[in-house]
């Protein structure tokens, strides 16, 4: 009997996680994100990808880990400050941690750890469109 009680209040726990992740999964994509995988500290050999959304909220590149239990964004990057310093595809078993198709771009901050992003092809045009374009009288480094 205390078994039983045991085993649906475990399940009910994993019912409702999975409700609140799905639920949080479909607000992310119906707000316009794209799958983006993301690594930082790159230059650590051991530094493993880690899958998410990233979505463009003005100025700001806001990235999403899918298996997080925060309900804001797990990083943010500021538009003016970030610059791509190397583009590259992926090697060795890092294609299986990264979207299909994807381009890896190292991108440099002068305020933030550089990282690396893994997008694919359509995510990779609006992300270097988006990191290109300012407002007038601002100018940014060419992206690409």
């Amino acid at each position: 009997m205390k078994i039983t009680v045991v085993v649906i209040g475990l399940l009910a726990v994993l019912a409702v996680l999975a409700a609140w992740y799905g639920q949080r999964w479909f607000r992310m994509r119906r707000g316009g994100g794209v799958s983006v995988a993301l690594r930082w500290r790159p230059d650590n050999a051991r530094a493993g990808w880690h899958l998410g959304l990233g979505r463009y909220e003005g100025d700001e590149f806001v990235w999403y880990r899918v298996w997080s239990l925060r309900t804001g964004p797990d990083r943010v990057f500021q538009r003016e400050s970030m610059q791509i310093a190397d583009r590259r595809d992926p090697s060795g078993s890092e294609a299986y941690a990264v979207p299909e198709g994807a381009t890896v771009l190292r991108c440099e901050s002068e305020t933030q750890e550089p990282i690396e992003i893994a997008m694919g092809p359509g995510a990779l045009t609006g992300f270097l469109s988006w990191l290109e374009s300012a407002p007038p009288g601002r100018r940014l480094p060419r992206a690409s």
